[in-house]
């Protein structure tokens, strides 16, 4: 009895191992999970709703409406603050390179961005030369100061990769070159968080900018060095809230154009 003993106990574990097995050896991922559902339910604060536009690119419910084909009562321009000055006909406005560079007379801090632009039929010129523009999410002072999208015609057209269409001028290439053929339109949909500053000026936070370049993205969640500069390295200075500056380029191509631009505020 005592030799074969051992025997029918190995027997008993392993016909136990097939009918339980399933049940214990569950990994700790495996178990059921314990407690109250309820405890990770957030029922408040509600969002607050917004009624999407049917049609693409159109403005939601909530948004502020900064340029729709009418006037440019929503710009001024931005050396001196006198009317905007650009053209304006048939839904679009078209950059006057003489009057220089405008920005709207509302000031901004976190948002996301709407605009679509355009680059003539028979554009001229080469690199930067041709179709050369910019959207300045934050405009801080007279002239190219602030945080600039790059707007220029990128079909076909080869430059430094730093300053292309949709690239964060002279600090980030954009992932993926998404640009349209001219006489074509563009769309931008950027989401800015704006950099933020200690009282004595020095930086808290820096800035970070997502862009949709006709729908693909192009800057995700890119965190910027400071402001855009043609020459020299980027730096930071403090500001609380900030326009949105539309640049008059001095190349000598065709101007371009703009239409349907809106703005919702961030929090």
């Amino acid at each position: 009895m005592l030799k074969t003993r051992p025997v029918k106990i190995a027997r008993y574990f392993a016909l136990a191992g097939l009918t339980l097995g399933p049940f214990c050896f569950l990994s700790a991922a495996e178990q059921p999970p314990q407690g109250d559902p309820k405890a990770t339910e957030q029922w408040e604060p509600v969002p607050p709703v917004v009624i999407p536009d049917v049609r693409p690119g159109a403005p939601p419910s909530d948004a502020i409406i900064l340029f729709d084909g009418r006037n440019l009562d929503q710009w001024v321009n931005t050396k001196d603050h006198a009317p905007a000055g650009w053209k304006v006909g048939h839904g679009v406005m078209t950059v006057d390179k003489s009057v220089g560079n405008i920005e709207t007379k509302q000031l901004f801090r976190n948002y996301q961005l709407h605009l679509e632009w355009k680059v003539p039929v028979g554009i001229t010129g080469e690199g930067q030369l041709r179709g050369n523009s910019g959207v300045f999410l934050a405009s801080t002072g007279a002239g190219d100061g602030g945080y600039e999208v790059q707007i220029l015609d990128s079909w076909k057209n080869q430059t430094y990769v730093n300053g292309q269409a949709a690239s964060i001028y002279k600090q980030s290439p954009p992932l993926v070159n998404a640009m349209r053929k001219p006489g074509e339109w563009q769309a931008y949909d950027i989401v800015w968080t704006a950099p933020l500053f200690e009282s004595d000026g020095t930086l808290k936070s820096p800035a970070y900018v997502t862009v949709l370049h006709n729908g693909v993205l192009v800057q995700n969640h890119f965190q910027l060095t400071g402001e855009t500069r043609y020459i020299g390295q980027p730096t930071y200075r403090p500001y609380q809230r900030a326009a949105i500056k539309l640049q008059a380029h001095g190349d000598p191509s065709a101007p371009i154009s703009f239409r349907n631009i809106w703005i919702r505020e961030l929090n």
